[in-house]
């Protein structure tokens, strides 16, 4: 069973035949369009801290998981206990992994119970590009958006046409992917539909024994979209993942990892359905969206017995947007909006189902200014039934400077983020105890950044300085009947940096990106006390990626060197200390591809080239060196 996607990947290339479809077009990202706010704009005109990784960079760069992507973003910091597969953290300029919204299609996937999204189980395929914002994005974006949103979308189909892709790759660890997919379309509709399974026999995450800890993943992903008159278009998006990874325990006095026979497995279906209505020759836009998830999560522990979880999540969304072009070289756009959400949450420990609702209230406004200077602005309203009501607001503001190839950008706003299920009510009677009186945690944050050209933009450089506080941060404390409990600490939090980030383009093939990233965060559990340094929280980042397209744009080789400094850890464990120091590294990842014709195309890819041996998570391996390749046809 291991096998059949590939295989079928591999019988879908053996069979295909030449298409002689020439390539797309390089992509120009001053003409992305990107979604940072109610609405979407130019990527020049944002104001806000923004990257871009389009589809066409991961596949040249052969990138497997979503997580590995984002290792070369300035201010995020990934964390992955073990091999591929395992739970992995992202962290967004110095805050928590549950401070960061992720969206696909559309869709809020972060964990019903924990806040935070796993992208253990997040496979880079079929992808039309990522946006990233940087920064309180709350007001246009809800809860868990108090440090940025990524936000993906996949690929759809292209009307009055048809294709189809299949690709397979074996490597180390036993390794084995296979990923078919298909879109196209007709004169008012197109669809899309991608598989993908890849499995792994891993390696051992634990520095005890010989047992190695596997992997396997499959995703299926599909959308369409319809018109259903010149004025009304409605469109639809299903995600389902399916997966199992292994896991080791911590050991309770040195908190090293030991063999056994644990392991996760999760079950998680997403889906909506939109409707967009245009009038007034384009003036008034008006959509509305339902979407709703599943997810379903099972853990085996040999030393604590089995547990389980479900929750699900349903919102329903609605807005006006209203474009007024005046007669002075100026854009006016007033949005409206409402949104309701439903959660609800079932742990195995408990009897009880607990669910709660949100209804929300958001304005936006967007001026353009004689095409140099932009602005935004928005607030909003929360009004929660099961804790504190919230509301946030933002300003942000780009100016393109004229002749200077130089644009300015800055944005302020506040965010928060909603207690989580575990938090608000337990899990783990005689244990830990939940607070259902727990307010949301709150925050203010801005930046300012400069963008500047050389060279008739052969040299883009981005300097940005952010800083943001966290108040009202949910601790977990240890109480004197030895039973724990989440508080609101009165404690600030502070998060501040600067993001740089440059692209070299010398126009014979060779391209190069690099990244650097300086954070300094802390926290304090009272106020008025020691500030203590945030753990996995590395005050230096960068990276280096170098690529050289070659014969004809048919050969491309690339190298890509990803640096984390030293950062603490928390440990939890009799005979070690509380916190360690885990030691800086640099990683190199090397790879390659070659079209043989217009259909065909080989490529692989060696990580961590020099079999660094390194630690992200106190007690977890990392892996050494790994290779795959692998051969794509499209047709």
């Amino acid at each position: 069973m291991k096998n059949q996607l590939a295989g079928a990947s591999l019988l879908a290339i053996v069979l295909c035949q030449p298409a002689f479809a020439q390539d797309p077009a390089p992509t120009d990202l001053d003409e992305i369009v990107i979604t940072d706010g109610l609405t979407a704009v130019e990527l020049k005109k944002s104001g806000r801290a923004v990257t871009v990784i389009t589809g066409e960079d991961i596949e040249k760069n052969q990138v497997r998981y979503v997580a590995d992507a984002l290792r070369l973003v300035p201010g995020f910091a990934v964390s992955r206990t073990g091999s591929a597969g395992g739970l992995t953290q992202v962290r967004v300029r110095g805050a928590e992994g549950n401070h960061v919204l992720v969206v696909i299609d559309g869709i809020e996937v972060n964990d019903n119970g924990q806040g935070e999204f796993d992208f253990g189980s997040l496979i880079a395929d079929d992808i039309e590009r990522i946006e990233i914002l940087r920064g309180p994005q709350s007001t246009f974006w809800g809860s868990n958006a108090m440090s940025g949103v990524i936000n993906i979308v996949t690929r759809k189909g292209e009307r009055n046409s048809s294709s189809s892709t299949a690709r397979t790759e074996f490597g180390t660890d036993g390794t084995v992917m296979g990923a078919l997919s298909t879109r196209g379309g007709g004169e008012n509709f197109d669809y899309s539909l991608n598989g993908t399974l890849r499995r792994s026999e891993g390696y051992n995450i634990s520095s005890i024994g010989k047992e190695d800890d596997g992997d396997r993943n499959g995703t299926l992903n599909g959308r369409f979209t319809v018109d259903l008159s010149p004025e009304t278009v409605i469109d639809g998006t299903l995600r389902y993942v399916n997966r199992r990874s292994d896991l080791d325990p911590q050991d309770y006095n040195t908190a090293m990892t030991y063999d056994a026979d644990d392991y996760t497995k999760s079950r998680e279906f997403f889906g909506s359905i939109g409707l967009t209505n245009t009038a007034l020759d384009g003036a008034l836009t008006q959509k509305a969206r339902i979407s709703g998830n599943d997810i379903y999560r099972f853990n085996h522990s040999g030393a604590f017995g089995d547990s389980w979880s479900d929750g699900n999540r349903y919102n329903a969304t609605y807005q006006a947007s209203y474009r007024y072009d005046d007669l002075d070289n100026q854009v006016h756009q007033f949005t409206a909006g409402y949104e309701w959400q439903r959660e609800a949450f079932s742990p195995s420990h408990l009897t009880e189902t607990f669910s709660r609702s949100t209804h929300s209230l958001i304005g936006e406004y967007r001026g353009e200014f004689f095409d140099q200077l932009y602005l935004t602005g928005g607030v909003r309203q929360d009004w929660n039934d099961a804790f504190a009501d919230a509301g946030t607001w933002t300003l942000s503001a780009a100016w393109q400077i004229p002749d200077a190839e130089t644009r300015l950008h800055a944005s302020i706003g506040t965010a928060v983020t909603n207690p989580t299920f575990y938090e608000q009510f337990g899990y783990i009677p005689g244990t830990f105890r939940g607070s259902p009186n727990l307010k949301p945690e709150e925050s203010i944050g801005w930046d300012i950044g400069v963008e500047k050209s050389f060279f008739d933009g052969s040299l883009v450089v981005d300097v940005t300085y952010f800083n943001q506080n966290l108040e009202n941060e949910i601790a977990t404390v240890y109480n004197a009947d030895f039973t724990s409990s989440p508080i609101n600490r009165s404690g600030e939090s502070r998060r501040h940096g600067v993001e740089v980030s440059a692209t070299v383009d010398f126009f014979n093939g060779l391209t190069m990106t690099g990244t650097y990233t300086y954070t300094n965060a802390s926290e304090q559990m009272v106020a008025g006390g020691p500030r203590l340094a945030e753990v996995r929280r590395p005050r230096h980042t960068g990276s280096l990626n170098t690529a050289y397209v070659f014969h004809d744009d048919r050969a491309r080789i690339f190298a890509e060197a990803v640096f984390n400094g030293s950062m603490v850890d928390n440990v939890f464990a009799t005979l070690v200390p509380p916190r360690v120091t885990l030691g800086g590294y640099t990683v190199v990842n090397v790879g390659g591809s070659y079209k043989m014709n217009e259909t065909v195309e080989i490529f692989g890819r060696i990580d961590n080239l020099f079999d660094r041996d390194y630690q992200e998570v106190y007690g977890f391996n990392t892996p050494g060196l790994t290779a795959f390749a692998g051969m794509k046809a499209t047709f």
